[in-house]
């Protein structure tokens, strides 16, 4: 069975590399916790609905989204992929760079949920997200399981929980360390370095 698992690890790895330039670090994690029948299987059907969820919605405010997610669930690795994914499509689109870095994001896994939530909301209010809050307090509401799914937005960002309930918890088994942003702009390895570039000018 080893060997099957081993190459269902490099088939996603090569997946990784082609759709966002590396090896994912998680997809180890996925291979060995789930066996490789479950994890191309996972792939195959979830995938294909995720980038359909980011052609209708855009990168940001898919990124958005998941970021939150994932720091509610508690998972650095997926916080950091697609916070800095975030990031990167912000700085393309509006030439500026969010008040905090994805480190920093990443570091409210140290906070309690409200107080996560109020940060994101503060995030948003703060820059050009503002157009996203009342979908991150959709999602809050059917993560929480206050209301049903009454739309085809909101059997998205149900997906989204669902799947990225799965990968946060692969990445937190796993000790998954953060890599890279976990979207195609990641091979824009010009657009990383003038974000680079301007983000350590606002530090400074």
């Amino acid at each position: 069975m080893k060997i099957f698992t081993e190459a269902a690890i490099t088939l996603l790895e090569l997946l990784g590399q082609t759709l966002w330039g590396f090896k994912p670090n998680l997809m180890r994690a996925i291979g060995e916790q789930h066996g490789a029948a479950k994890a191309l299987t996972w792939f195959l059907l979830n995938m294909p609905r995720y980038e359909r969820t980011v052609k209708d919605w855009g990168p940001v405010r898919t990124h958005l989204l998941v970021t939150e997610i994932s720091v509610l669930n508690g998972c650095p690795y997926c916080t950091f992929g697609h916070a800095y994914a975030l990031q990167l499509f912000y700085f393309k689109e509006t030439g500026q760079v969010l008040p905090v870095d994805e480190q920093q994001i990443v570091a409210w896994h140290t906070l309690d949920e409200a107080a996560v939530i109020d940060q994101f909301k503060s995030l948003v209010q703060s820059t050009a997200l503002t157009e996203h809050q009342h979908r991150l307090d959709r999602m809050l509401l059917l993560r929480q399981g206050a209301e049903q799914p009454a739309s085809k937005e909101d059997r998205q960002i149900l997906h989204l929980l669902t799947m990225f309930s799965f990968l946060n918890q692969c990445g937190i088994s796993g000790k998954a360390t953060p890599d890279q942003a976990h979207d195609p702009v990641n091979k824009d390895m010009a657009l990383k370095a003038e974000y680079r570039r301007l983000r350590e000018e606002s530090r400074a």
